[in-house]
């Protein structure tokens, strides 16, 4: 294994770190002060700001970086695409500002994988250009959907459409004023095998039946201006050319998606790491208490060691994940993509926490973005699967792995 970036790696890593110290992280302020601030979604708009920074990053040729093989992108594997996500992951808004951010990188990647040719025009070549966003709706409310199978929204094939129906929340991104569709999974055969009953389908979110009933606030903060909203579908009648791939195919269609998207989220969660605990070293140095620096009170040198220690170890564990895909595909990186999953949120909410501790009530307020950090770590330990489901699936292919070496001898 070979972890070393290539030289072009190099040079899109040098030249994002620096179209960030300049432009994005500067704007941070300007985007938050250029937000409704209400948690009426309606009311919610795109900062101007971000549409300026969209601009500069796509003539500066920062765009796309996420897609492998994009006709028009740079081409770069999940390896060579990790330093970059673990980059736009020290600023909220980076993402977004090269046109990284989820849930739309996934739902690119999925029509250009999966989309037919009407499809990819309509709706990925516009999401491409950053023209609009979308929705990912899976998550339901009724049912626990840390196992997927148990999802009861519907998409029905009768005749030439496909109807949908049911409740789904926590779709991220449906409160943004340029959403214009969701991926929508739903159960379309209750008879076949169970990773043969569901569907994805393409739903704009002006068909008559879709209804957004309210935006989930996050640790009392609604996510302006994407958030995470609570949709329901009411015998919503759609061309069945919006079924992506085929009816009975979502499952097949979400392990192509979800591999490379949650290296993106870990690596994007080493770079809020990494920010909390430069935040954390620079207030332990600046801050004096007891005649003191704080850093060299208690046991806040230790902290910062085993902080500096675990981000380490996550990123190369990161790191081989993001190989094993590229070398030898997601089935090989099962374990190693649920591993990531665990480790690394829990790492980033681990800096982030002790970031807080040692700002004291300033690590509270919105002065520092150390409370916006938690929140997004404690998020992602829930977010695409909870660390418990994702544990079970090390044990399993771990005990099935030792069982066959056991045969083997």
């Amino acid at each position: 294994m070979d972890f070393a970036p290539s030289e072009r790696t190099q040079a899109l890593t040098e030249r994002l770190a620096r179209f960030m110290r300049e432009e994005v992280v500067p704007a941070e302020p300007v985007y938050a002060s250029q937000l409704s601030g209400s948690p009426d979604h309606r009311q919610w708009r795109q900062p101007v700001v971000m549409e300026q920074l969209k601009a500069k990053a796509r003539e500066a040729g920062l765009w796309n970086l996420f897609l492998p093989d994009l006709h028009d992108g740079p081409r770069l594997g999940n390896l060579d695409y990790a330093p970059l996500a673990e980059i736009m992951g020290h600023s909220f808004i980076a993402p977004e500002v090269f046109n990284c951010n989820a849930p739309d990188s996934g739902n690119m990647e999925v029509l250009h994988r999966y989309g037919s040719p009407a499809q990819r025009e309509r709706w990925l070549e516009p999401l491409l250009r950053g023209e609009i966003r979308s929705g990912f709706a899976m998550t339901e409310p009724d049912v626990a959907s840390s196992d997927a199978t148990n999802m009861q929204a519907t998409a029905r094939v009768e005749g030439n459409e496909v109807v949908l129906d049911g409740r789904k929340w926590w779709t991220t991104g449906l409160g943004h004023p340029h959403c214009r569709f969701v991926i929508f999974m739903g159960l379309s055969d209750p008879q076949a095998e169970p990773h043969r009953r569901h569907s994805m389908v393409i739903c704009p979110l002006d068909a008559p039946g879709v209804h957004i009933e309210r935006m989930l606030p996050v640790f009392h903060d609604y996510d302006e201006p994407s958030g995470h909203g609570q949709v329901r579908f009411s015998q919503v009648r759609l061309p069945l050319d919006h079924v992506i791939l085929g009816p009975g195919r979502g499952f097949e269609i979400a392990q192509g998606r979800l591999g490379p998207g949650r290296v993106h989220h870990c690596m994007r969660a080493l770079g809020a790491a990494e920010r909390a605990l430069s935040l954390l070293c620079q207030r332990a140095q600046a801050r004096v208490a007891f005649g003191q620096p704080l850093l060299q009170l208690g046991g806040n040198a230790d902290i910062v060691a085993n902080l500096r220690m675990a981000i380490e170890q996550a990123r190369l564990l990161t790191l081989k994940t993001a190989w094993t895909l590229d070398a030898h595909g997601s089935k090989a990186a099962l374990s190693l993509i649920s591993q990531i999953k665990v480790v690394v949120p829990a790492v980033a909410q681990q800096a982030a926490d002790a970031a807080i501790q040692i700002h004291g009530g300033a690590g509270l307020t919105d002065d520092v973005p150390l409370a916006q950090l938690y929140a997004y770590a404690r998020v992602l330990r829930l977010a695409d699967g909870p660390d418990e489901v994702h544990r079970a699936v090390v044990a399993k292919l771990e005990a099935r792995a030792q069982l066959a070496r056991g045969a083997g001898a």
